[in-house]
């Protein structure tokens, strides 16, 4: 059970740069001997991603994804997170008001220590990752969702109470608690089941899922090394994690035990029983982690998989739906609208399904326009779909955006096939064809002014 966040402020502390680096180093060689690495995280290791050097254009959101917001609301997910020095628990706990500006999660851009992990974890040298942080920050940077316990939730993640399915959404998928933090309805519906919904989030006084608090264990037992970034590892039981690690005595079968490092501004109740204790912000020593590692910290780029589905409905009838989906598969949703060249009409709610017409057994261009949520000002992207007009065909793609420069690349896998019989996909060798659409070529016509008429499916009529 989570249980409440410190009720007193405990004082920072930091280290002059060179007892950093040393320590850095000592860091970097346990690393190498290390057989099962694993990493804890807390929110101190976002509260950089408050500071996003890059431009953000502000959209208007679709109703369904508003949420009403104060200072001290348990819904208030700015960075930091619930739990941090500035997270609404803890203002909650010390009965004081918000004093620093934060960022939306939806709009910060993920830390040095975010993209350091997501490289140690490419590279096989991250076993596994275990985060108290429910900013969505982890797996938004790249951590893969069979390599991370989210032990508190994710905000930008909810599933089904009847059948057990995930969604991910690119807007907060958080009741509004207005009732009771343990009502955790987010008001939306089942797309398989028509179940309700329930958000990730898990309030103090509640149970942590029982799957990633298992995993969570399983991978401490098997570590020999556990290095806890931003944590003040008081709240229970998400802090026995590393706790475990710490506690493992060294053996002749097991000669080095566990070894647990620790490195937060502020004292924790597990220092004494830290192999390496780093009084510092953590990116200033991820960056030296990394350097004496000789890897580099990736950039952040967003990244959206879409999938582009078209087939005959019946004479001269077509359908054309775009669904997002995560690496694993479960269902994304990142899209306001999508448009199809040649209708009047914005589809500008799930399903993205458009009708139309078209003389059958000729191949066909299909242009469609994605509208994104546009937190980090990702402009408008138009995609080329190529269709035979005959079997159904399902397509996938990779859409990257760089938040930095403001330019997609899109690259289209080839596993596109036709799909009889209402099949699956079959994926062939991928092979990836890469475009660079600047933001200005990739935005809005000029003249376009979109309908406001709209509705989940659409039987449209192409203009001649």
């Amino acid at each position: 059970m989570a249980n409440t966040a410190p009720k007193v402020a405990e004082k920072e502390r930091r280290e002059s740069p060179s007892v950093v680096d040393e320590k850095a180093q000592d860091l970097v060689d346990q690393i190498k001997k290390s057989k099962h690495f694993i990493v804890f995280t807390g929110a101190g290791i976002s509260t950089s991603a408050g500071q996003s050097p890059f431009p953000v254009v502000q959209r208007a959101r679709p109703q369904s994804h508003r949420f009403e917001m104060d200072g001290n609301s348990c819904i208030s997910l700015g960075i930091p997170d619930f739990r941090g020095p500035e997270g609404a628990w803890t203002l909650r706990a010390q009965r004081r008001k918000r004093t620093e500006k934060t960022v939306s999660t939806l709009q910060a851009i993920p830390t040095k220590t975010h993209m350091a992990l997501v490289e140690l974890q490419n590279q096989g040298i991250l076993k596994y990752l275990v985060s108290q942080n429910c900013d969505g920050l982890h797996r938004k940077s790249g951590i893969l969702p069979d390599k991370i316990s989210e032990l508190h939730g994710n905000s930008n993640r909810e599933y089904c109470k009847e059948c057990g399915k995930e969604y991910l959404r690119d807007f907060r998928a958080v009741a509004t608690y207005e009732k009771t933090v343990h009502d955790h309805r987010t008001g939306r519906k089942c797309a398989v089941c028509a179940g309700t919904l329930l958000d990730t989030i898990v309030n103090f006084g509640e149970y942590l899922p029982a799957e990633p608090l298992e995993l969570a264990r399983h991978h401490a037992k098997k570590a020999d090394l556990c290095l806890a970034l931003g944590s003040s590892l008081t709240v229970p039981p998400a802090c026995t994690i590393p706790e475990s690690v710490g506690k493992k005595k060294r053996s002749r079968a097991n000669p080095d035990g566990g070894r647990l490092v620790v490195c937060n501004l502020q004292s924790t109740p597990l220092d004494h029983l830290s192999e390496l204790r780093v009084w510092a912000e953590t990116d200033d020593l991820m960056v030296r982690v990394m350097e004496k590692l000789g890897l580099g910290i990736p950039e952040f780029v967003l990244r959206r998989r879409l999938v582009v589905e078209v087939e005959a409905v019946g004479e001269d009838r077509f359908q054309v739906g775009t669904r997002g989906i995560d690496v694993d598969g479960t269902p994304a949703t990142f899209l306001q609208s999508v448009r199809m060249e040649g209708n009047r009409r914005v589809v500008r709610a799930e399903p993205f399904v458009i009708a139309f017409r078209a003389e059958s057994g000729g191949g066909m261009e299909l242009k469609l326009e994605l509208e994104f949520m546009g937190h980090y000002g990702e402009p408008n992207l138009e995609i080329v779909q190529e269709y035979s007009g005959e079997e159904k065909l399902e397509a996938r793609y990779m859409l990257e955006y760089n938040p930095s420069n403001g330019e997609w690349i899109v690259s289209k896998q080839d596993g596109e096939v036709a799909v009889e019989g209402g099949g699956g996909m079959e994926r062939d060798e991928e092979r990836e064809d890469s475009l660079m659409i600047s933001a200005e070529e990739a935005g809005v016509p000029s003249d376009f002014i979109p309908s406001s008429a709209a509705s989940d499916i659409i039987d449209l009529t192409s203009s001649p």
